[in-house]
């Protein structure tokens, strides 16, 4: 019976650690939420599926966050400072063709719709993909919040 216990606390242990190398190295915590009207007229290009926006308001992620609609009631909100090195003056991203964005720094690209790097991936470097914050969608009110 012991055996089974010490086997149990050991696992609850495991799955509740805080696993540090899935955690991208250059983007700190940042604590925030933010409620997005989708009836106001400057958020009124979310409202179609497959658009984007920048919200660069002071205390929102690290250096803003651009927030994807995907359709079906789902938005997505990405950082937006380029998560392949630390924020700086050239990291803060601008979106692209309405579900990219891309970085100035080394003009890596990135996919709106699923976070991941379009650029050819430097074969000496471990890439990050975008930082995903949460988000909930209730009647016109989109919530971002990490």
């Amino acid at each position: 019976m012991k055996k089974i216990i010490t086997y149990i606390c050991s696992f609850i242990f495991l799955a509740c650690s805080n696993d540090s190398s899935t955690r991208n190295p250059y983007l700190p915590e940042t604590n925030f939420s933010f409620e997005i009207n989708l009836n106001l007229p400057l958020y009124g290009s979310l409202a179609n599926p497959g658009s984007a926006i920048y919200i660069g308001n002071e205390g929102v992620g690290l250096k803003g966050v651009f927030v994807y609609n995907a359709g079906f009631g789902q938005f997505l909100a990405w950082e937006a400072s380029c998560p392949n090195h630390t924020p700086s003056s050239c990291s803060t991203m601008t979106i692209i063709n309405g579900n990219m964005c891309k970085c100035s720094c080394e003009d890596y690209e990135y996919s709106l719709v699923n976070g991941t790097m379009l650029s050819e991936i430097p074969a000496d470097k471990k890439i990050h993909e975008l930082l995903i914050y949460r988000t909930t969608a209730n009647d016109n009110v989109v919530t971002i919040f990490n």
